[in-house]
């Protein structure tokens, strides 16, 4: 009898755990039995590992295999696990070193011929392992540049069954020169890659000057957004274009919203690491776990997860179901998302910007081509929830543009690159001015926070005093609306928020800015 054992990971969420996989050749009938709750694909991995040995040329043992998935009570899902399982049991078999499996975490798919196949979510598989104090991976090739993100790991990438056992045997290795083993990514540097292609411009969207102002306004303070105009006004191409004058992510924001693009099985191809700020627009039929995450068997992010760190876009907001609309509150409110099912409770971070999108009417039609009744557009409009709005800190109409409008226009709209410039510069300001605090942008701030360390001169709140005497806007419109006062400010360059930028951002909020 002999025993020998390595490490894996299991994914629930964007969260790894370290997995112990013990594999014990003993007596009895031949055959492979996997203990510690696998799921059906990695039950099935018992022939897939057989045969991989096989048609590797390896000997695969006699008697009876058991393997052990510890902790056994956390359940394992995919085929990630074949490399490892097909690599402990070799070195039970005594086909390999066993001490060299030891201490190293495996993460591959295995195909019947030996190959090794890449697989989801090892991005934040490897982050975790490195957290529990692991430095040594073994992945699919395919894989490779995505795990040698994680700083601090030592991965290696094999090709092959064959690959593995060579270097732990300490036998020279051939470069693979097969093109379907998923050879790493052309570009190592995504700019490089992303410059194959042009990108849209906020100079593109013409006759528009307000709503620009407002997509300028909501990225330099993180601010909720929401246009209602016909058809043809722009509204989709302002959305497009907000993620272009957001700033780049950070390094560690590059991993974390990485590592949820991983966790979905949606990297981009050609370069692993996500460096500008995410865009998501789901259709409007998308279901709730389509939105905010979950899944029946495997629990994955949803587009407010896809959208972290970047923008969500809802466009025709009123056609969503409403249980989807009002799902948006918990992580607006949090910047995460809370997904309980029978087998476990994850949590996906969610900190987007919201951009909704409107038709007036159900029929869309701009002035007197509308056929709709005052009640029809109201009911229609009435979908989006009071709660859901009053997060929303800036709403802009859009009208149709005369032709006259577009040619003047042209002179004047600015370019992506020159309103990102502003942006980043009244980012920079706001994050020195919130120093020492948890907040980075003006829209996170609490209202009773704003109110108690970043007091407006009594002079400038004339506006907004007046409209919360009136009953015009409720305590937490008043807070929304000095958030935007201050992302105003920042905008100009003033030390705090003067009467023109509380009346404009009052304007924005109740959707009156001309």
């Amino acid at each position: 009898m002999a025993l020998a054992r390595t490490r894996s990971t299991a994914l629930i969420g964007i969260d790894g755990h370290i997995v112990e996989i013990e594999a014990h050749l003993g007596g009895g009938p031949p055959g492979l039995t996997i203990v510690g709750l696998p799921d059906t694909a990695l039950r099935e991995a018992r022939d897939r590992i057989r045969a991989a040995v096989v048609n590797s040329g390896e000997y695969w043992p006699e008697g009876h295999i058991t393997v052990s998935l510890s902790p056994a009570s956390l359940p394992k899902r995919g085929s990630g696990f074949d490399l490892a399982i097909a690599a402990a049991v070799l070195a039970a078999a005594g086909a390999v070193p066993a001490e060299r499996l030891h201490r190293t975490v495996v993460l591959a798919e295995l195909g019947l011929d030996g190959r090794t196949r890449a697989v989801s979510g090892v991005l934040p598989a490897v982050l975790s392992a490195t957290r529990c104090g692991c430095t040594s991976f073994v992945v699919a090739r395919g894989n490779a540049a995505e795990a040698r993100l994680v700083p601090g790991a030592d991965v290696v990438g094999v090709s092959s069954l064959v690959e593995l056992l060579a270097r732990l045997r300490g036998e020279p290795v051939d470069d693979p020169l097969d093109a379907e083993d998923g050879s790493e990514p052309e570009h190592s540097d995504p700019t490089e890659a992303a410059s194959d292609h042009r990108t849209p411009d906020l100079a593109d969207v013409l006759g528009q000057p307000v709503a620009r102002r407002a997509v300028e306004v909501a990225a330099a303070g993180g601010h909720n957004l929401m246009m209602i105009g016909p058809p043809g006004t722009g509204k989709s191409l302002l959305a497009e274009r907000l993620p272009t004058v957001l700033p780049r992510l950070a390094a560690e924001e590059s991993l974390e919203v990485t590592a949820i693009h991983s966790a979905a099985d949606l990297l981009p191809d050609r370069w692993p690491l996500i460096v500008e700020p995410p865009f998501c627009a789901p259709h409007h039929t998308a279901t709730r776990a389509a939105v905010v995450g979950g899944g029946s068997t495997r629990l994955r992010p949803g587009c407010v997860s896809l959208a972290h760190r970047g923008a969500l876009f809802l466009d025709e907001a009123p056609e969503f179901a409403r249980g989807v609309l009002d799902s948006l509150r918990q992580p607006l409110e949090t910047g995460e998302v809370t997904v309980a099912r029978s087998a476990a409770t994850v949590r996906f971070p969610a900190r987007f910007l919201l951009v909704l999108a409107a038709n007036p009417c159900p029929c869309g039609k701009p002035g007197n081509a509308c056929t709709c009744s005052s009640t029809q557009r109201r009911r229609y409009l009435s979908r989006l929830s009071g709660p859901l709005l009053d997060r929303v800190d800036l709403k802009v109409e859009l009208q149709p543009v005369a032709h006259a409008e577009l040619l003047a226009d042209r002179s004047y709209a600015e370019s992506s690159a020159t309103v990102a410039e502003r942006v980043a510069k009244a980012r920079a300001r706001a994050a020195a001015r919130l120093a020492g605090t948890p907040w980075t942008t003006n829209a996170a701030v609490p209202g009773a926070e704003l109110r108690r360390r970043f007091p407006v001169a009594p002079a400038a709140m004339g506006v907004l005093a007046t409209a919360l005497q009136r009953g015009e806007i409720s305590a937490r419109g008043l807070d929304r609306s000095l958030r935007v006062s201050w992302t105003l400010a920042d905008l100009a360059d003033r030390p705090e928020p003067v009467a023109a930028d509380t009346a404009f951002a009052y304007a924005l909020w109740t959707g009156r800015a001309q």
